[in-house]
């Protein structure tokens, strides 16, 4: 556990937090920065810094928590959807260096869902691109 993060620190109960769920090796808790009504965070209670050194058996413990969350928005909320969103790295928005998976209630009502896709779907990428980056990472890939 770091002294440091404040993720830890909620974990710990040192920190104000609006729990939501608790197993053995997560914690659940509503963000405070929410994109949408029910917006909330899965955190591993041991301190990962990101999706690169969480051990496997803390990932999938958030992840299936986030999977039991997200079902039961559907019925508490009235969410139209959900999205899991993992940020890793700060240029890819993570700003809380503690692993956390985010489960984002989705509206139709955009009162309740305040947040906007960065890309457009159905946009087809460059074909050329696409494959030679699947090359690089097949190989990466085969490198283990």
């Amino acid at each position: 556990m770091s002294c440091d993060c404040i993720f830890c620190q909620i974990v710990a109960g040192d920190a104000p937090s609006a729990p939501i769920a608790e197993t053995e090796s997560t914690f659940a808790f509503m963000d405070i920065q929410a994109g949408s009504d029910g917006h909330l965070l899965v955190v591993p209670k041991r301190h990962s810094t990101d999706l690169r050194d969480i051990p496997a058996e803390d990932l999938s413990a958030v992840a299936l928590e986030s999977q039991r969350i997200a079902k039961h928005a559907f019925d508490a909320w009235g969410a139209d959807g959900v999205n899991l969103l993992n940020c890793c790295g700060a240029e890819a928005w993570q700003t809380v260096f503690h692993f956390h998976m985010h489960v984002i209630p989705r509206y139709r009502d955009k009162e309740k869902d305040r947040l906007r896709l960065l890309f457009e779907p159905g946009i087809r990428g460059n074909q050329e691109l696409i494959g030679s980056l699947a090359a690089s990472m097949r190989e990466s890939l085969g490198d283990e």
